[in-house]
């Protein structure tokens, strides 16, 4: 069963919207995102948070956790190094194998509704039997993890949940909520902690509302 929403953080803009000058952020984007909506400090925490929940639920099976590329890069990174020091409901450490898999569905600040999958047949079949823990950046409509659930579906896992360190409140939504949400935010386009837009703003820490003269000058 996914997480209650009472147990996400909701990110409501008005009460999230800070000043750039209020912390620090590269030079080179001040006039390309609008506000901050979640500092790094935040985002950390938060991820600390969700590694005890996501791992006190496991017992001592091995997980495979797989990054979902590219912007789950830096989330998964977080999230693993966190897994390793939680316990799980043995109150042991949890073993752990970790995976890859690239996602594409999007051009622009637009979802394609296509999903294009990089793991090989070989590899979707090596995955029958195991404990499978999904990590990605965002949820958007739902449409693109949807359709890579009802993929993996084929072959046979022992489980399947999801971790997103966002879901985005937006009436475009398909009504998926992933097992495990960091924050739930507002229907704006958002980059930072390697969230992209047009594989721009991977080197941002924090995660910013982009402005309109940001979608111009990085459209493709």
């Amino acid at each position: 069963m996914p997480m209650d929403s009472s147990q996400w953080i909701d990110v409501v803009e008005d009460k999230f919207k800070y000043k750039l000058d209020h912390f620090v952020i590269p030079g080179h984007y001040t006039e390309d995102v609008e506000s901050i909506l979640i500092p790094h400090g935040l985002i950390m925490d938060r991820i600390a948070k969700l590694a005890q929940i996501i791992t006190s639920e496991y017992g001592s099976e091995r997980i495979v956790v797989c990054c979902v590329l590219k912007g789950g890069h830096q989330f998964f990174s977080d999230l693993v190094n966190y897994m390793k020091k939680a316990l799980n409901k043995e109150g042991k450490t949890l073993p752990m194998t970790l995976d890859f898999i690239r996602v594409k569905s999007y051009e622009n600040d637009k979802s394609t509704g296509n999903v294009h999958v990089s793991m090989t047949e070989k590899e979707l079949q090596e995955l029958k039997g195991k404990n499978l823990l999904l990590v990605e950046d965002i949820i958007d409509t739902g449409n693109t993890m949807k359709k890579l659930l009802e993929t993996l579906s084929n072959y046979e896992l022992k489980s399947v949940k999801v971790a997103s360190l966002l879901l985005k409140k937006t009436p475009l939504s398909c009504g998926y909520v992933p097992d495990y949400v960091g924050f739930a935010v507002p229907d704006l386009f958002v980059v930072g902690y390697c969230l992209d837009y047009n594989d721009i703003f991977r080197d941002l820490d924090h995660i910013c509302a982009i402005s309109e003269t940001g979608k111009k000058k990085y459209a493709a």
